[in-house]
């Protein structure tokens, strides 16, 4: 099996303020991993861990202080010409945790598809609604959501779309950002499945980043998982959820709820019932 992505010692650091104000956050320290083509990379962390810098990285919205990522033999790097720009998101492709943000509120959705088939391709308009419309039952929706506005479309409904937005580019890499948190967990688990039928019949390549360790133990071949911007644990998906070895993963596995749990109520006075 073959290498897709390889990012070595990665490091972003941001600035904020001025003058005595001004502090600097180490957002990624010397982050290095690797994907094989095919497979699924889930970062795991709490907000703040990194994780979703390392992923803006990797699409090149960000780009590293010191580091190199490489897509398929290509170097990524951010503020690139428009050309390299343009292969690049033939690369790669992002989808994000809230589809609504990305999608135009005044347009039917099946634009958001038939624009990347414009921009990638020489299809004419014909065609390129047909590709949408297959695209469309690739992702599990039907004709008639083509004409639908985002506001008329479920949660998961709306994130088929961006999912269907991502493949239209026939991207060999899908960078997914907390792809399913906001959805509920019956839609989560479809959309999951959706996911891992998808790369299976593609031979895609994921990166998804998480918080939910359930939702990393579905996906994943292979987890790493961040701490205030370090890698602190990276193995297969079993050396790593059945057998943590850092306190930090542990600690994650342990709050992570459990079948049964139940959440303990506050009193008026703010106490724990």
């Amino acid at each position: 099996m073959s290498t897709m992505v390889t990012a070595d010692n990665l490091n972003r650091t941001f600035t904020s303020g001025s003058g005595r104000s001004k502090r600097s956050v180490h957002a990624v320290k010397d982050v290095s991993f690797r994907i094989e083509r095919g497979t699924c990379l889930a970062v795991v962390g709490e907000s703040g861990s990194g994780k979703t810098t390392v992923a803006r990285m990797l699409v090149g919205l960000e780009s590293a202080d010191s580091g190199t990522i490489t897509v398929d033999g290509r170097q990524v790097t951010a503020g690139s010409s428009r050309r390299i720009r343009r292969q690049r998101s033939k690369d790669i492709q992002m989808v994000f945790q809230d589809p609504q943000g990305s999608l135009n509120r005044r347009l039917p959705v099946s634009t958001a598809v038939t624009e990347i088939l414009q921009a990638h391709g020489t299809l004419d308009a014909a065609a390129r609604r047909e590709r949408c419309l297959a695209l469309f039952a690739e992702v599990g929706l039907e004709a008639g959501h083509a004409s639908s506005y985002p506001d008329q479309l479920s949660g998961g409904q709306k994130q088929r779309v961006a999912i269907a937005r991502a493949l239209a580019a026939e991207p060999s890499v899908i960078v997914l950002d907390e792809a399913v948190s906001a959805l509920d967990v019956t839609v989560q688990a479809q959309i999951l499945a959706l996911l891992e039928r998808l790369r299976l019949e593609r031979q895609l390549t994921y990166l998804f980043i998480t918080h939910d360790l359930a939702v990393a133990r579905q996906v994943a071949d292979t987890v790493m998982v961040m701490q205030l911007g370090s890698v602190v644990e990276y193995g297969t998906a079993g050396e790593v959820l059945d057998a943590p070895k850092h306190p930090y993963t542990r600690q994650l596995m342990d709050s992570a709820p459990r079948p049964g749990w139940v959440p303990r109520r506050r009193d008026t006075t703010g106490a724990v019932s």
